[in-house]
């Protein structure tokens, strides 16, 4: 927020008199001490003016939602959103028909939540209406005004709550939004599958999110979400051992532990979220995944199936079966062992093989495959000159 391509933007908003301030997560972070990734700015300059202030400054920008009074700021490759104060006039789903206003109050009486209806200045005052403050230093989670009627603005609101509640939340959840949130649970089913993806996969971040999960559970709303995923002792345990093991929240991985589903389901599960090609390989992977993987296993096979499937990959199983099975084994060391091997190249190439005589083409590769599989069952200690020679033996030299 104090970076100088920020400060450029803000001083080209403020010139001659004009307002400009900071306002919802990026407050909301930097009050919680927590990392700042976007920058939103509202200001009661017009999306004209906004504009043409930018344009006076050289800043280029793109007019992302002048109906709604948004135009994105952009230096150095950082997006600023730049927001003109509005009143709902009308409000259907995420959309909504707005005014223009100048009055900041009247603005933040429209946002959902009030840890996120706060403004900040460059200068670091700060403009709390509904006691946004307050509620953050107690993980207090309320919506601004009627929990009822923010619901009924936007239903996707229900989501939200329960992830700002798992990042920011502290001791029993806000009755009047529980209450809301669990009588409007129904209305879930007509949020598009890529909204209700970005609400469930930001959720599984947060550490709290089993505790979170089994609360939705006792709402009647996580069954309208993801039906299937009812493991969340599995996911408990997952998080518990992503502590132990200092390994980042992984919100796909999380996912895999919660799901209680076979291959077809997982299918489900994945067009009920709308997850990307990449995101349904991964966690199809994890799920079902082409190896055996349990805490009990040998370190050469973990080392085998590291150099098939990835360090990355082995990790996630390992951690995985532990979460399922109630038990860590021999995780510790295994673990180590995903995460520090560096498997050799191997010594061979096809040029090997068509200097035995072989004709370019698919024969060679398989050769070459079959002598791979020897090498890595020898947990990879053979060097060139061995597996020379095991070529030779296993595949003599064909005549010219």
């Amino acid at each position: 927020m104090i970076a100088p391509e920020t400060q450029k933007v803000m001083d080209a908003l403020r010139e001659g008199g004009g307002d400009a301030r900071f306002v919802g997560g990026c407050v909301r972070n930097a009050l919680s001490n927590r990392k700042v990734l976007d920058i939103d700015i509202a200001t009661p300059l017009v999306p004209e003016e906004v504009m043409a202030r930018l344009t006076r400054h050289k800043i280029p920008y793109v007019p992302t939602g002048l109906k709604h009074g948004t135009v994105t700021a952009i230096v150095d490759g950082h997006p600023f959103e730049i927001t003109t104060l509005r009143l709902d006039v009308a409000t259907f789903g995420r959309h909504a028909e707005v005014k223009f206003t100048d009055d900041w109050a009247a603005d933040a009486s429209r946002r959902d939540f009030t840890i996120n209806a706060m403004f900040c200045t460059p200068e670091g005052q700060i403009f709390d209406p509904f006691g946004g403050v307050k509620d953050l230093r107690l993980g207090r989670v309320r919506f601004v005004g009627d929990a009822g009627q923010r619901i009924q603005e936007d239903v996707l609101r229900i989501l939200r709550f329960f992830r700002f509640y798992a990042h920011f939340g502290k001791g029993e959840p806000d009755a009047a939004a529980i209450a809301a949130c669990t009588t409007a649970a129904p209305e879930i089913s007509k949020l598009s599958a890529e909204r209700i993806r970005q609400e469930v996969l930001k959720l599984l971040e947060s550490d709290h999110c089993p505790a979170v999960w089994q609360l939705m559970f006792r709402c009647g709303i996580a069954q309208d979400v993801l039906p299937a995923a009812t493991r969340v002792t599995f996911l408990e345990n997952l998080v518990n051992l992503e502590a132990e093991h200092h390994s980042p929240a992984f919100p796909l991985r999380r996912l895999a532990a919660v799901l209680d589903v076979g291959l077809c389901q997982v299918e489900k599960a994945s067009q009920a979220l709308r997850l990307s090609n990449d995101q349904v390989a991964q966690l199809r992977d994890m799920m079902n995944p082409p190896a055996e993987v349990s805490v009990e296993m040998a370190e050469a096979t973990v080392r085998r199936y590291t150099y098939t499937l990835g360090n990355d990959t082995m990790r996630n199983l390992l951690l995985l079966s532990a979460a399922r099975s109630s038990r860590k084994g021999n995780l510790d060391q295994l673990y180590h062992v995903a995460t520090t091997f560096r498997a050799p190249r191997f010594p061979l190439t096809g040029a090997d093989v068509l200097n035995l005589g072989y004709t370019p083409g698919p024969e060679v590769g398989r050769v070459l495959a079959g002598i791979e599989s020897w090498w890595i069952d020898q947990d990879f200690s053979p060097g060139r000159t061995e597996c020379l020679q095991k070529l030779s033996g296993e595949f003599p030299r064909k005549p010219r």
